[in-house]
């Protein structure tokens, strides 16, 4: 471990190494990369650049554990899962700041973030005494049938920027408690979140090679191993489709089980009988949320045309008083984009959407040239044959679509090739109801804008993948089901 050059009461929390078999350290190959604060271009740490050769490692390790780990009682795994989490909410300060430094979330949303991943592990504890079978009334007398839960084996966890500790405890708490072993793979923007979620599991008092963590900087070489590997039971993935479909095609050569929560598109409707003011709130706690980097953050937001006027001008109000900056920074509401790409990607959308015909109702640049800070911005005036309208923004732009109908409205809605999330206001109970299962999501919120919990099953359909992360299903993507039949003597 290093000491940290950010504020922090817990110097441990910054690590400079890996984790593999319960010692930390370097690659094997000693080449390291720089992990980069968005806001200011600071260097914050250097983490090991690691290759296959130090992931096969971990793989070992990880299988190795797997026998002892998978026969602990339930009652032991939900301890040590316990400690993890009351280590998390001791620390919880420390690690958001970890968490803005190296992503650029405000703080009070990364304080969020930790608190909403510790409650996935909190949630896990639990549920490992519920990993309940079944005994089947058997088709003979002498027969008894047993249906029994088994963990999957070794997982290969690998997880996103935008949520680093979120994330990773989503997927690390239910494989856990089901008693699989773990190779870790955060993303190469921001490992320090989960080096640091890490040395927390590890003074938990997790057992050596149960759970271990791989950092690089160049994950396809890491993907394919976890991939190719047989000792590797189960890939859970979150990111982007096009990653999706790769190592779902890499996996399938060993009909590998796979959980992938991928890209989003989510609709935002309004209807005319909705309450405004809560809609606005909504649309602005779903929409510029980290910057709009969410997979489940309003992407397009469609207002029926008898109230798009009133809705628009509250909207625009409201969007107008937030504040960005850096994330430490008291009262911000908005940090940086991740990367140059990141900002790229959204002026492209955007001036492909301009070129078409919207218009600029708010913000549409960066607040100073070459920084990845960008306004919170609103689009007008757009229509289906517009990019913003079938990609995902990732960024702080909304646009806005008018419609007539309710059956318009769901049409546009579902004319695309994600099935994430989907949000819409209204107060009459029969549309609520229509609309709700018309939609083509695995995630509906009806009048509110956030939906993320621990006690409901996660996940999308259609290109936006399969699986399903938090509730009692959770477990489900880490375990098996094996049919026992047991012949009885005479007696």
């Amino acid at each position: 471990m290093s000491s940290s050059p950010l504020l922090l009461s817990n110097p441990k929390l910054l690590s400079t190494s890996a984790y593999l078999n319960g010692q930390w350290r370097p690659a094997i190959s000693g080449r390291v990369y720089p992990v980069v604060n968005p806001a200011t271009g600071e260097t914050l740490a250097a983490v090991p650049d690691m290759a296959p050769d130090d992931t096969q490692l971990a793989i070992a390790a990880a299988d190795a554990a797997f026998p002892a780990w998978s026969r602990t009682t339930a009652a032991y795994r939900a301890e040590l899962l316990k400690r993890w989490h009351r280590l998390l909410l001791k620390n919880e300060a420390d690690l958001a700041r970890l968490l803005t430094a190296e992503q650029g979330k405000p703080l009070a949303e990364a304080l969020g973030e930790i608190r909403y991943g510790a409650s996935f592990i909190e949630w896990f504890a639990e549920e490992a005494r519920r990993a309940y079978g079944d005994v089947v009334p058997a088709q003979e007398a002498d027969k008894r049938i047993l249906v029994l839960r088994q963990p999957v084996g070794v997982a290969g966890i690998i997880t996103p920027w935008n949520f680093p500790n979120a994330m990773l405890a989503r997927k690390m708490a239910p494989a856990l408690a089901a008693g699989c072993t773990l190779v870790i793979k955060p993303a190469e923007a921001t490992p320090l979140s989960a080096l640091a979620m890490v040395a927390l599991a590890e003074e938990a008092g997790f057992p050596a090679g149960v759970v271990n963590i791989v950092t690089t900087r160049n994950p396809a070489p890491i993907g394919e191993a976890l991939t190719a590997d047989k000792r590797v039971k189960k890939i859970s993935f979150t990111g982007s489709t096009r990653i999706g479909k790769w190592l779902m095609e890499k996996a399938a050569a060993q009909l590998k089980r796979l959980s992938l929560e991928l890209g989003g598109n989510a609709p935002f409707i309004v209807f005319d009988d909705a309450d405004l003011d809560a809609a606005v709130a909504g649309a602005i706690a779903s929409k510029y949320r980290n910057a709009g980097q969410t997979c489940v953050c309003a992407n397009r937001i469609y207002v029926q045309a008898g109230i798009a006027e009133a809705f628009l001008a509250k909207f625009t109000t409201a969007v107008r008083q937030l504040r960005v900056g850096p994330g430490h920074e008291p009262g911000v509401d908005i940090g940086p984009l991740i990367n140059e790409a990141a900002v790229e990607k959204v002026e492209s959308l955007m001036h492909d959407a301009l070129s078409r015909g919207a218009s600029l109702a708010l913000g549409g640049s960066r607040i100073t040239a070459g920084s990845l800070f960008f306004e919170p911005t609103i689009l007008t005036g757009m229509t289906a044959d517009m990019q913003m309208a079938q990609e995902e923004v990732f960024g702080p732009v909304a646009p806005v679509f008018i419609f007539s109908t309710e059956a318009e409205a769901i049409r546009l809605a579902n004319a695309t090739d994600y099935g994430l999330a989907a949000y819409f206001y209204g107060r009459d109970l029969s549309r609520v109801f229509r609309v709700a299962e018309a939609l083509a999501y695995g995630m509906v919120g009806v009048n509110t804008g956030l939906i993320s919990t621990a006690v409901a099953p996660f996940g999308g359909i259609k290109e936006s993948g399969f699986g399903r992360e938090g509730s009692r299903y959770g477990m489900d993507e880490y375990t098996y089901l094996k049919y026992v039949n047991i012949g009885l003597d005479a007696g």
